[in-house]
């Protein structure tokens, strides 16, 4: 007796001619709203009224200027990071170790300004913050190097080499929040003193704690826009990561590109880092940062690759950072339900990035 066909799912996958670039934009929309669409499903199972659970989420973060302001807040290290990370994975260098480097970025500018931060000195603070700027920079770029020079002499693997770096990086914070850093005035709490409101990046807008460095974060953007896509500097560095062998025909060099996205990367991560402490935490704290460094990830993909895609892509993260802490305020939902959204988000842009280069087909259309 002949077996019945079992079940084959309708649709498949065909390969297109050329990626379609309308859904190389398109995909980031298409994914945002399927990721509302299950997270509203997802109130649902957790018996919540999902209008009113995604008005937490979406409406209630940018409802006057105050709120607003800490949207765009959380935004700076995220765009930041997620500049680094799209030059990175535009010369084909995988990056995954950005958190490592804002806090590396983090302890350099909280040790600048704690090194100036004392009786006697008599510095400017705008002096103070500039130098504080570029020693997260430099810290950022170090921790970057590593992975650089390990990739580069040994060949090791980028990836999982930025990744360990990074549990390095949370183990060392620690150990200078309880050392050399640590307040002698602080009831043996992990941190460092408070920082001198001289020595504090300004607030843009009153009643918010929104700062100066979200403006160095808008020209940096430009700044990259330009040079990604406008110099000659940045067609060669992606040439260097995408093509070796071509790089090598033209005269470009494949390590030049490597130690090049790796430092940029390093360098604005490590001044986000920076921003950070002196920003809206004014000192140096284990936990400055919730994650951004991994999250910006997600942001630079969202964005496609591109710096004035990073800033919606920054805006939509930074609104499931303060939706997911609003909903756990309000509705009583846990504290992870933030990181559901970002992974749901995450999940359908992959799946949505699949027709770039492929077209759905119904099989009974492709047999015949």
């Amino acid at each position: 007796m002949a077996k019945s066909p079992g079940f084959a799912f309708p649709l498949s996958l065909a390969p297109r001619g050329l990626p379609s670039r309308p859904m190389a934009y398109a995909s980031p929309v298409i994914a945002l709203a399927l990721t509302l669409a299950f997270g509203a499903l997802l109130f649902v199972l957790l018996g919540k009224d999902p209008m009113a659970a995604l008005k937490v989420f979406l409406v209630d973060p940018v409802r006057d200027m105050r709120a607003l302001g800490e949207v765009l807040l959380k935004t700076v290290p995220l765009v930041l990071c997620a500049l680094g990370l799209s030059v990175c994975y535009r010369a084909n260098v995988w990056n995954i170790g950005a958190e490592g480097q804002l806090i590396l970025g983090g302890i350099f500018a909280a040790a600048t300004v704690l090194w100036f931060d004392v009786p006697g000195h008599q510095a400017s603070g705008v002096a103070v913050l500039v130098l504080a700027s570029l020693a997260g920079i430099a810290g950022g770029m170090l921790w970057a190097g590593i992975t650089a020079l390990l990739r580069d002499r040994f060949n090791a693997n980028e990836i999982l080499v930025s990744l360990m770096l990074t549990y390095i990086a949370q183990q060392l914070i620690l150990y200078v929040v309880n050392g050399p850093l640590k307040d002698p005035q602080g009831m043996n709490f992990p941190q460092s003193k408070v920082f001198s409101s001289e020595f504090l990046l300004p607030n843009l807008m009153s009643g918010s704690r929104l700062h100066a460095g979200f403006v160095v974060m808008l020209v940096l953007v430009a700044v990259m826009t330009v040079f990604l896509f406008r110099s000659f500097a940045g067609y060669r560095l992606q040439v260097g990561g995408t093509a070796p062998s071509a790089a090598r025909y033209a005269g470009f060099s494949a390590r030049a590109s490597l130690w090049m996205a790796l430092l940029i990367s390093g360098g604005f991560a490590g001044l986000a880092g920076a921003f950070e402490v002196v920003g809206p935490i004014g000192q140096l704290l284990p936990s400055i940062s919730p994650g951004y460094g991994f999250t910006a990830i997600i942001v630079a993909f969202v964005g496609r690759l591109h710096p004035v895609g990073a800033v919606f892509g920054g805006i939509v993260m930074s609104l499931f950072y303060i939706g997911g802490e609003m909903a756990q305020s309000r509705l009583g939902l846990p504290s992870a339900i933030g990181w559901v959204f970002q992974g749901m988000l995450l999940f359908f842009l992959l799946a949505c990035d699949s027709l770039i280069d492929h077209r759905l087909r119904w099989r009974a259309a492709a047999a015949r």
